[in-house]
Parts: C-alpha cells; structure tokens; sequence
C-alpha cells in the first residue's frame, strides 16, 4: 500500500481519511436523528447528544489532518478521459464548499455550546469556549447550524451522486481513484 497518490490512485491515507470521514459524518447525524427517537428524560438522549458533539468535533480535527495528508501526498490523479473545463471548476467548487461545510459545521457547534455557558467537552477532555455566554446569539447559530445541517444532506448526497454518475454514465476512473481495492485493467489482480 502507498500512502502518496500516484498517477492512477489516491494514496492509502487519502483513501481511508475520505472514507473515515464518511463514517464520522454519518455518526453525527445518525445521534442526532436516533435522539428524536429518544425519550427527553432519558439518559441515551443525553449520551447521544454528547456523542453528537464529540465526534462533531473529531470531525473537525480530521479534517485539518486530511487537508494535510492531502497536500503532502502529491498531486491528484487525473480523471480520464478528463473534464472538460466547466466540470473542472464545478468538481472543485463541490469540493471547496464539502470541505467549507465539514469545517464550518464543528465550529458552529462549538459556538452554539460556548454561547450556552455549557462545558465543551470531547470525548471528556475539556475545551475552551470561544465566546461568553450569550443565549440570544446562541441560539441564531443554532438555528444557523441547524439549517445547514439540512444542506449537508444534500451535498453529501450530491457528491455520491456526482461519483456515480462518473463511473455509470461518463465511465471514467473518477471513483475508482477513490476506492481501497479495484481490478486492474486487463489483469485479474488486485491494485
């Protein structure tokens, strides 16, 4: 396994934060979606939603390592047959807001906690707040951050969406670049 991306593929450690990062993702909206199920009085409604935060902000920090990682491990393969320039500009627009998103989406969590006066906690180590206590404006950015958490939905659904319709329609190696394992061309062996 290669950690650096080569002409053909991402790297391993590209390949596993992108896929990790979709396991943390579906995480923090599968406890905030399991918690609507769950009593208001109950103590997994509690757990879920510290959960929420936890691995929210674990989001956060593995973002930064996987814009690091990503910068490190070398350009990216090129897509064939390549884009055409509009695609080009709409592929990296996807990817700049998704990016924006799973930055901008911790933070204002962060904030929304801050705002509240209630301890920041991840995974039980403290963290500082980033403002006073301030309930008003606490709760704008929770009604802010959970208007866009609706987004999110949808550019996760679009960019799945984008991926399939690379391999099923323009067939070209946008998703197997993406992919742990695939065939080589012309070989029965694995990549």
């Amino acid at each position: 396994m290669r950690w650096k991306n080569t002409s053909a593929k991402y790297g391993s450690a590209v390949i596993g934060l992108h896929w990790l990062t979709l396991l943390l993702v579906v995480a923090v909206y599968g406890c905030m979606e399991l918690r609507g199920w769950v009593p208001k009085a109950s103590a997994w409604r509690g757990t879920l939603k510290s959960l929420h935060f936890s691995l929210g902000l674990s989001v956060l920090v593995l973002v930064c390592v996987r814009l690091a990682v990503r910068w490190a491990a070398g350009a990216s393969p090129p897509i064939a047959p390549p884009l055409s320039v509009w695609q080009q500009r709409l592929a990296r627009l996807g990817h700049v807001v998704l990016y924006a998103f799973l930055l901008v989406m911790p933070v204002l969590g962060w904030f929304i906690l801050s705002a509240k006066g209630t301890p920041i906690l991840w995974f039980g180590a403290s963290l500082p707040a980033l403002m006073a206590p301030d309930d008003a404006l606490g709760e704008q950015v929770k009604s802010l951050h959970e208007g866009l958490a609706t987004v999110g939905y949808f550019l996760v659904g679009l960019h799945a969406l984008a991926a399939l319709a690379h391999h099923y329609l323009r067939h070209d190696n946008t998703l197997v670049r993406m992919l742990a394992y695939r065939r080589r061309q012309g070989e029965g062996g694995k990549s």
